[in-house]
């Protein structure tokens, strides 16, 4: 089985390019051989699991063949295994999912899909994540040369643990990986040079962390050639505490000394390593952060910064216009694709335009398959998923090398830690082909956000439907910073209520009859079930805006880490439906306007109207 080349040193000295070498032939010889690859991984996957309970009550009974694997075994959602799952979860030890022991479950993201998701894993599959950030800055170090002489600003967060019944770790993926060997003990490498040393990064209390990050990354701001974080929203938050608290963080850095905020000891400790007494500085952050402006506040105090290393596809893209204005436009770089489930892939032009973000999934992460996605008419939010698939279903799956450019898909995938065909619910569509490895979109999640009747929305199409609408907001010089919504159906007939948190920087108030020309304008953006809904069968009642206050879903994500969400993988939630959340956001609500008429609508579909 191909490997990913092991990072080398010699005499203490990184070999940079002969190892960047190494590993860019490794993705041409996997991509190259995918079909080859992808049979290898699924036999070494079945003959280590070949006595497992799972797939002998499928009756697998040793096949490690694709053809057979195929006509035997199931595609699945996480409620087929979730029996399994409790069990290892109490603390049964035998090989029901997995030859190897289940070293612990990774929880995925709380927001990406309602409950929350316990997924298997061991201890290998740590090696094997490793392996794909090792791919990064290689392909990186193509398009900008020289990142192996500074360093990364990057905001890094770990979520405290839980233990399972059975005494084993649940924790996000990143969690994992940070408090890993790998990421803490990882060798001398340029290219995992932080600002952030790892115990402010393995700091539990969030707020401890975020600051001594910060202050970490301002001590160093001239070394710093890379910013980000997990997602947008993420980085996001984090010039946002930078905008709050700059003056106490210039305090610590003109005197060297921390905030009496910080009481973590080996924070404490790590961070006096690096904050040295620097009153020049210190003049510096204060007088660029007390300017009315932060335009470019990125490139004024971290003037080396090549790039933004966020993901910003899928609902993320909403937070590309605050990147661009804190930035001055740096690129925007999207590197990974990866869930809780397994590591899938790497951005192979990773200076391309965030809407043309295309992954390559590495074919030795897992065996990939691919159900083709049906649209009905070629509508967004009519994305046929069938819950579990029936035979002829079963036989539409294809292989990696099989898509077809252009085609939509939902992932697929079999795992080393005992998934197998597992739905992971997301929706790619096929951008081109790296050798013989397609290259993705991501497009969705697959689960619908909002329905009141028929009528069924995917986050798609609210996303455009909103950023049809906020283009009534620009001559007020107003924006949309965050929003979600909510399918009320207190009201009869129901409907659909947007919470949109602003920022208005003109000096006019924005009139509420352009509030209601939004409401309008997203309703005619919504697809034709919703508009007959509204217009003809009365089925779906006028749509809401409620603008809420400022800080609202600072609040809304502060409450879902309480709850346990991890703040690396924390997506503001497009859709919201738990009681107590409504009432939390409900409770911050400023103004409310509804659609003043019904959006336009006529019966056929709409080609054959533009016949007429």
């Amino acid at each position: 089985m191909p490997e990913a080349p092991k990072t080398s040193a010699e005499n203490g000295h990184f070999v940079v390019d002969e190892n960047n070498k190494k590993i860019l032939q490794f993705i041409e010889e996997v991509t190259t051989n995918a079909d080859e690859v992808q049979q290898k991984v699924l036999a070494e996957i079945l003959a280590q699991n070949a006595h497992v309970e799972y797939l002998q009550r499928h009756g697998l009974n040793g096949h490690t063949d694709r053809e057979t694997f195929k006509k035997i075994m199931p595609a699945i959602t996480y409620e087929d295994i979730q029996s399994d799952i409790t069990r290892i979860a109490n603390g049964d030890k035998s090989q029901i999912l997995c030859s190897q022991p289940i070293s612990e479950f990774l929880t995925s993201s709380g927001t990406s899909g309602g409950e929350r998701k316990y997924m298997p894993t061991i201890e290998e599959e740590l090696a094997r994540r490793s392996q794909l950030y090792s791919l990064l800055m290689p392909v990186m170090s193509q398009f900008v040369p020289e990142l192996e002489k500074g360093k990364g600003m990057y905001f890094l967060f770990i979520k405290s643990e839980t233990k399972t019944p059975g005494g084993l770790p649940a924790r996000p993926v990143l969690t994992s990986y940070y408090k890993s060997p790998h990421f803490k003990n990882r060798s001398p490498d340029p290219y995992t040079n932080y600002t952030s040393p790892n115990e402010t990064i393995l700091c539990s209390d969030s707020y401890q962390s975020m600051y001594s990050q910060m202050l970490c990354g301002l001590c160093q701001n001239k070394e710093v050639l890379r910013v980000g974080a997990v997602f947008a929203s993420g980085f996001i938050r984090a010039i946002r505490f930078l905008e709050k608290h700059w003056p106490f963080l210039c305090h610590d850095i003109r005197a060297g000394t921390i905030n009496n905020q910080i009481t973590d000891p080996s924070v404490r400790e790590a961070v006096m390593k690096i904050l040295k007494p620097d009153p020049k500085l210190a003049d510096f952050l204060e007088a660029e952060c007390s300017k009315d402006s932060w335009q470019g506040i990125i490139t004024r105090l971290w003037s080396n910064t090549k790039y933004i290393d966020v993901i910003v596809t899928g609902t993320m893209s909403q937070y590309i216009p605050t990147l661009d204005y804190y930035s001055n436009g740096l690129p925007l770089v999207c590197t990974m694709y990866a869930s809780s489930e397994c590591y899938f892939g790497v951005n192979l032009n990773p200076l391309c335009k965030p809407s043309e973000v295309a992954y390559t999934l590495i074919p030795t992460m897992g065996y990939f398959e691919f159900l083709p996605v049906h649209r009905n008419n070629g509508v967004t939010s009519s994305i046929s998923m069938p819950k579990s698939l029936n035979e002829k279903e079963q036989q539409e799956l294809v292989d990696l090398v099989d898509v077809k450019i252009g085609q939509e898909y939902e992932l697929i995938v079999t795992t080393y830690a005992g998934l197998y065909r597992y739905r992971v619910g997301d929706v790619l569509r096929v951008a081109g082909f790296k050798n013989n490895a397609p290259q993705f979109n991501f497009i969705c999640r697959k689960n619908v956000v909002l329905s009141i009747d028929s009528d069924k929305t995917d986050e798609v199409e609210l996303q455009n439907a909103v950023k049809n609408a906020v283009t009534h907001l620009m001559p007020f010089d107003a924006h949309v910073t965050e929003y979600t919504s909510y399918a009320d159906t207190t009201t009869i007939p129901g409907h659909y209520v947007l919470f949109w948190e602003l920022n208005v920087n003109g000096s006019t108030p924005v009139p509420p009859s352009v509030f209601e020309d939004c409401c309008l304008t997203i309703e005619e953006s919504l697809n034709s079930v919703y508009r007959q809904g509204r217009a003809s069968d009365k089925s779906i009642g006028p749509l809401e805006i409620k603008t809420v206050e400022s800080g609202t879903f600072d609040k809304l994500m502060d409450y879902a880490i309480n709850l346990g969400a991890s703040i690396n993988q924390y997506k503001t939630p497009r859709c919201v439906k738990f009681a107590p959340i409504v009432e939390l956001l409900n409770s911050r609500v400023v103004s409310n306007y509804f659609s003043p008429k019904c959006p336009k609508w006529v019966p056929g579909l709409k080609q054959w109207n533009n016949m007429n």
